[in-house]
This record gives C-alpha cells, structure tokens and sequence, in this order.
C-alpha cells in the first residue's frame, strides 16, 4: 500500500490555476505535520508548503505566499495545494510529504529529511 498518492499535476498556462491532491493512507494522517515540496530541473527540492499539525499553522515559501494556499481534510485523509497565478518559474515535480508531529522536529519547510512518507510526484510545467 502506498501511503501518499498524489493527482492533479499536468500543463497549465502562466496566470492559470492548478489543485494538486494528496490521497493518504495506512497511517494516522490527521496527527501528522503535512507538506508540499517541489523539485525543478538541476535544483534541489524546496519546501513550498506546510502545516504543523500540534497548532495548525501553516508556513509558505516566500516564492509562493499569496499564490498558494495548503489544506488538510482530516475526514477524506486528503492534503491539498491551490496553486493561483501560476508563473513558469513554478514548473516542478511536486511532492507531498507527511511526518509524525512532535514539538521536537524543526522547521517543517526546511527539514525534508525529517519526513517520514513521500508520494511519487506529479509533474507541474507552466507554459509562457
């Protein structure tokens, strides 16, 4: 069983929109820190969204804040990202990722290695 299964990548036009979905199971999702991360070409992975689950706050990279908005539906064990005015610069393999919540973890953006279930990316390409 997979435990993150991630939809919604595909082609978008600059300026459009694109959700991209998060299917988790055989784990408790609702007590997980949850998180978007991104991968372009030649770079290395970069946070782009997360939600720490000990108080629900949400963190975005700087690139994406007010562009993009992260959720959770504990009910459906399902993380979203909203992606809005999407630029050609966001073209990335997009990752999910989700890690037992503890107050002793760092920064939920800047610690990839600290997850502990991965989906297998969905490929996100914004055309000029």
């Amino acid at each position: 069983e997979v435990p993150l299964v991630e939809s919604g990548g595909g082609l978008v036009q600059a300026g459009g929109s694109r959700r991209l979905s998060c299917a988790a199971s055989g784990f408790n999702f609702d007590a997980y820190d949850i998180g978007w991360f991104r991968q372009a070409p030649g770079k290395e992975r970069e946070g782009v969204s997360c939600i720490r689950h000990h108080d629900g706050s949400t963190y975005y990279a700087d690139s994406v804040k007010g562009r993009f908005t992260i959720s959770r539906d504990n009910a459906q064990d399902t993380m979203y990202l909203q992606m809005n005015s999407l630029k050609p610069e966001d073209t990335a393999v997009y990752y999910c990722a989700a890690r037992g919540s503890s107050l002793l973890l760092g920064p939920c953006l800047s610690n990839p290695w600290e997850y502990d279930y991965w989906g297998q990316g969905t490929q996100v390409t914004v055309s000029s």
